[in-house]
């Protein structure tokens, strides 16, 4: 791997791929502000050290071509805080053929910002064009990969980009890889996986490649449902994904001791919210949360753990009466200052967000940005930008 030195970066002009794909709220205000705040280290570096331009680049949502330009997709309410946060004059370019970039962006070249618009305004990004990479990269002298969280995917702006300008890892997508290699090469045991969040079929291979390492595996959200329903409990009207019920048969007979809540949180056909034990669930009723016993349950297995992964919440997070499991999961976590722990993906991430939940994060427990890409790193399966820094 390359890696940033202030020599590499004095007086050049720098291509930086980030992730600035954040939430927002009605009004287009930023509400999650930690991967733009994981970033701004890097940035001042190359300020620092007199980069003489720095061009970023990122992707907002997921449009289609009808909706390429779409206000809804642009990248201009993340500039208006971009520049609220770095408290300086920076630029932001939104040019719908990407051939002229290059006119516009030259027309900066003494340290100055610019965010470009919305990289997936572009088709030729997803499809990773080499002929777009190449006009990407004829305005600069090098490409940083500063989006660990979106290096699962070939895009143009992650992969193909690299053949044509020297390219180096960043500050925080480094950080990102040494940490996870504590859990995934390194890790102590007993050695703790909590898994919840919708989809058991995106959290498969996390679970696949830990089940066989892990002393225990603490089961959540929708994925708990799925493995319960395999398992022919009642799980009434709760969400899951009825294509993984043969695989999550067959979850209990490795080394990690699989653990599912006993009691639950569900909310019942009046809309009121209840405590449910397996076996009582009502056919109306739908399972949202993990229960007091269980919660208690999987904080005494976290106290004596040694190494701790934490991926998706064990709640409906989104939804205030569902929020306590994932809350004090987190709350246990940080308690057990002995343990090295990984917590990421975005939806679990979102439960340092809410209000009144307070937290204090010491340096044994990390937080991801990724949550695809940080997947399939500790499942050792391949990122694509990844393994083209190599």
């Amino acid at each position: 791997m390359n890696y940033l030195t202030s020599e590499v970066v004095q007086n050049k002009r720098v291509l930086m791929r980030v992730d600035f794909n954040v939430d927002l709220d009605e009004e287009g205000n930023v509400v999650d502000d930690f991967r733009i705040q994981r970033t701004i280290p890097t940035i001042n570096f190359l300020k620092e050290n007199k980069a003489k331009r720095i061009v970023l680049i990122s992707h907002f949502g997921e449009p289609k071509e009808e909706n390429y330009f779409n206000e809804k997709f642009s990248l201009e309410p993340i500039f208006n805080y971009l520049k609220k946060t770095l408290k300086e004059e920076i630029h932001f370019l939104s040019i719908r053929d990407y051939k002229e970039i290059k006119k516009e962006v030259e027309k900066f070249e003494n340290g100055e910002i610019i965010l470009l618009e919305n990289i997936r305004f572009y088709k030729e990004e997803e499809k990773n064009d080499e002929d777009f990479a190449k006009s990407l990269a004829s305005f600069s002298d090098i490409y940083i990969n500063e989006a660990f969280s979106v290096s699962h995917r070939e895009n143009a702006s992650l992969c193909a980009i690299t053949k044509f300008l020297p390219s180096y890892l960043g500050f925080l997508f480094k950080e990102e890889i040494e940490n996870l290699n504590k859990i995934r090469e390194n890790y102590k045991s007993p050695f703790v996986v909590i898994s919840g969040g919708a989809k058991i079929k995106d959290k498969l291979p996390l679970i696949e490649k830990f089940i066989d390492k892990a002393d225990y595996l603490l089961i959540g959200g929708a994925i708990l449902n799925t493995i319960l329903k395999a398992w022919d409990f009642e799980i009434g009207n709760s969400f899951y994904e009825k294509e993984m019920l043969e695989k999550a048969k067959n979850l209990g007979s490795k080394k990690a001791e699989l653990i599912l809540a006993g009691d639950l949180l569900v909310l019942d056909k009046k809309n009121s919210v209840q405590i449910r034990n397996l076996g009582e669930i009502k056919t109306t009723d739908k399972i949202l949360d993990i229960g007091p016993i269980a919660l208690k349950t999987y904080k005494e297995i976290i106290k004596k753990a040694k190494t701790i992964l934490f991926n998706g919440p064990l709640g409906k997070i989104e939804d205030e009466r569902f929020q306590k499991g994932t809350i004090e999961i987190i709350k246990a976590i940080i308690d057990n200052n002995k343990a090295q722990a990984v917590i990421g993906g975005g939806d679990t991430l979102k439960g340092f967000k809410i209000p009144n939940s307070k937290f204090q994060i010491p340096n044994s427990v990390f937080l991801s940005t990724g949550g695809g890409a940080m997947i399939k790193y500790l499942a050792q399966e391949k990122l694509p930008a990844l393994e083209c820094l190599k």
